[in-house]
């Protein structure tokens, strides 16, 4: 499968030649936040969604914030949140990007002075919502992700990858399910333009394992032809 005509996120800032981005999501330790960073991965996200067993407060959320350089980006992650809500994470924690799960309208997604991306939920019933695309013209990516339409992300559930467009106009990231041992083979699938993991790299919610950060990164390295991490 083809990555789409777009080469970059506006938040890109050392795009790879053929490179995979990668995401780690879902932390809430500065230890893991420092691995992240020290691994070279493209976006490190926080999770403010409410029912999320990593649900970060705002103002935790801005001092692990705070340990990540400029060259990686951060992706706040919500979910059916008002618009104080939203706005509230926007200016406390200054992310570079919003990323949303629920049921926002695009108009809403993008009324808050940042790029955007829609979470696409492929475990219910993914024609549905491939279906939907069209419906979020402002949105920078899609992130498809292995859960139901209504639940949260970062449960591990996987999807069929064959089931994603041949092409898009837009960048994507696959996600839901991801570990060291299968993103090789979800990339080779899905040729996506970057992977998103949470789950895969934990010892349990919230609590990443170094080894698994590891194994994640050097395992999408050799995917991509690039050897062994940077670190």
């Amino acid at each position: 499968m083809g990555q789409g005509s777009v080469e970059r996120d506006p938040k890109d800032r050392e795009p790879r030649a053929r490179a995979t981005r990668i995401k780690f999501c879902g932390l809430t330790r500065p230890e893991d936040v420092d691995l992240a960073v020290a691994l070279g991965v493209d976006f490190i996200g926080l999770v403010f969604a409410a029912r999320s067993p990593r649900r970060l407060d705002p103002m935790t959320g801005a001092a692990l914030r705070a340990r990540i350089p400029d060259r990686i980006a951060t992706v706040a992650l919500l979910m059916d949140a008002s618009a104080a809500e939203v706005g509230a994470v926007v200016e406390t924690v200054r992310p570079d990007l919003l990323q949303f799960h629920g049921a926002e309208p695009d108009a809403f997604c993008a009324g808050f002075g940042l790029p955007f991306w829609k979470a696409i939920a492929m475990g219910g019933d993914p024609d549905r919502a491939l279906a939907g695309l069209g419906s979020f013209p402002h949105a920078a990516a899609f992130l498809f992700d292995g859960h139901a339409a209504g639940e949260p992300g970062g449960g591990g559930q996987r999807f069929d990858w064959t089931r994603l467009p041949d092409t898009l106009e837009r960048p994507f990231l696959l996600a839901g399910g991801l570990d060291a041992g299968n993103v090789a083979r979800a990339i080779a699938t899905a040729r996506p333009w970057g992977v998103d993991v949470s789950s895969g790299i934990e010892q349990s919610p919230g609590l990443k394992d170094a080894a698994r950060m590891r194994a994640f990164v050097e395992a999408v390295r050799c995917a991509d032809g690039d050897g062994a991490p940077r670190s």
